[in-house]
């Protein structure tokens, strides 16, 4: 007889409570099979796309694109056995429907977590135990499309849906009062009273475009308010020529060893802020309020800033200071195109000890840039331009570069982050000396 099982959202190791569909990989009436990706959600940290831990046929899909579905939420049912006995396909579990409790097999990717799942009873079948007798074949009901009548998309939460079909509402026939078109609670309950739901108010003649705040961009605001606002930030600037560094850049790339290495500033900027902070150990330190400590890293785990269709993401490099320069390069190069791509995944983007961020592909000369949470120190890389400079009392046109750093004074004091800053500066003016470190 077929089996159904239903696929909750998954917590994706990261203490997600929610995530957005982005899109799905497969629909009803599809054979999948064990660890097969079959849909893509974006958590508030990056995109993140799901494999299904058993093999069988797609028979439903409880959620659309563009819904917010909290975790442990049923996504998706599949018929596990097939080959049994023809059964319609599973409709919403009504009150009396029976608990069936099994362990998810782990998905790729993902640590093992025990999942508590409840089978959809079929309408008009009697209650019945875990598993139970089948009833009598019956033709199989018809799939319903994906895509909803006239390409309409109703936009609810889980409970919001719940409701709806418990009152017998038709949620394409309602127009969301929350802010992007969303269908609220009140909505649902007017409609079912008979009260018409009032459509948003548009001006005919506004030129403003609304966006939902949510995923990336929800949690880096979260975050850089936080951040700001619990620590105390202090930003220093230093201007420096570093046209030895872009000589010694052109020297690489002639080399056999770094052939096909794509070396760049943001390279040199991570070696030196890996050998930087050796001396100074406090700005890859973090304030611990809980405990009341000051946490002392031995490793720095960089933190790359990179800019994506999503938002602002900070994918790290682990253990950057203890790898060579090419190795460095090797891996910035591949974050960089992990992170174009959105295919960061969460856990690259945690557990960081500082951070850079490059505004200098933008063209801009400096900022003071906010401390990433959980961190104590970001540097920020400037434009590197063509300008006049002081070289042995003469003016001439030289490569300068602009940085900042700012800092959390209750871990770094005026002097460490001056000399952290200065020696960062040094390194990259002239890679040379890098040897005296």
């Amino acid at each position: 007889m077929p089996t159904y099982k239903q696929f909750p959202l998954a917590d994706t190791a990261e203490g997600l409570t929610e995530a957005d569909i982005l899109s799905w990989h497969v629909k009803p009436g599809d054979t999948v099979t064990v660890n097969q990706i079959v849909v893509e959600i974006e958590t508030a940290k990056a995109a993140v796309e799901l494999p299904i831990p058993w093999a069988g046929v797609v028979t439903e899909l409880h959620v659309e694109p563009g819904q917010t579905v909290e975790v442990g939420t049923p996504i998706l049912t599949i018929d596990v056995d097939p080959g049994g006995a023809a059964a319609p396909a599973p409709a919403a579990a009504p009150a009396s429907a029976p608990a069936e409790e099994e362990e998810m097999k782990p998905l790729v990717g993902y640590g093992s977590k025990a999942v508590v799942t409840q089978r959809r009873a079929r309408k008009g079948a009697a209650p019945a135990a875990a598993v139970a007798a089948p009833p009598a074949p019956v033709a199989p009901a018809p799939v319903a499309p994906v895509a909803p009548r006239g390409g309409y998309v109703p936009l609810a939460k889980p409970p919001v849906r719940k409701l709806a079909k418990d009152l017998g509402v038709d949620l394409h026939a309602l127009t969301g009062s929350a802010s992007g078109g969303i269908i609220t609670r009140e909505d649902v309950e007017r409609a079912a009273n008979g009260t018409p739901v009032a459509a948003p108010v548009v001006d005919s003649g506004s030129r403003e475009r609304r966006v939902p705040i949510k995923g990336v961009r929800k949690a880096t605001a979260a975050a850089m308010v936080q951040s700001a606002y619990t620590a105390p930030h202090v930003t220093e600037f230093l201007t420096i020529d570093v046209t030895p560094m872009m000589e010694f850049r052109e020297k690489l790339k002639k080399s056999r060893e770094f052939a096909g290495v794509k070396v760049t500033p943001l390279t040199f900027a991570a070696k030196a802020v890996c050998l930087a902070a050796k001396r100074t150990p406090d700005v890859n330190a973090v304030w611990d309020e809980a405990a009341q400590e000051i946490v002392y890293k031995d490793y720095v785990h960089l933190g790359i800033a990179a800019a994506t269709p999503r938002g602002l993401i900070v994918p790290k490099v682990r253990d950057a200071d203890s790898m060579s320069l090419k190795e460095l390069a090797q891996a910035l190069t591949a974050l960089t195109e992990t992170a174009r791509e959105g295919k960061t995944s969460p856990a690259d983007m945690a557990n960081g000890t500082i951070t850079i961020t490059n505004v200098g592909v933008f063209g801009v000369d400096t900022g003071t840039p906010i401390i990433n949470p959980g961190e104590s120190a970001i540097l920020c890389l400037g434009a590197i331009k063509d300008q006049p400079w002081v070289v042995d009392g003469e003016i001439k046109v030289r490569k300068v570069l602009q940085l900042s750093l700012s800092f959390d004074h209750r871990v770094v004091d005026g002097q460490q982050g001056s000399e952290f800053l200065a020696d960062v500066g040094a390194l990259l003016a002239d890679p040379a000396m890098a040897m005296t470190y």
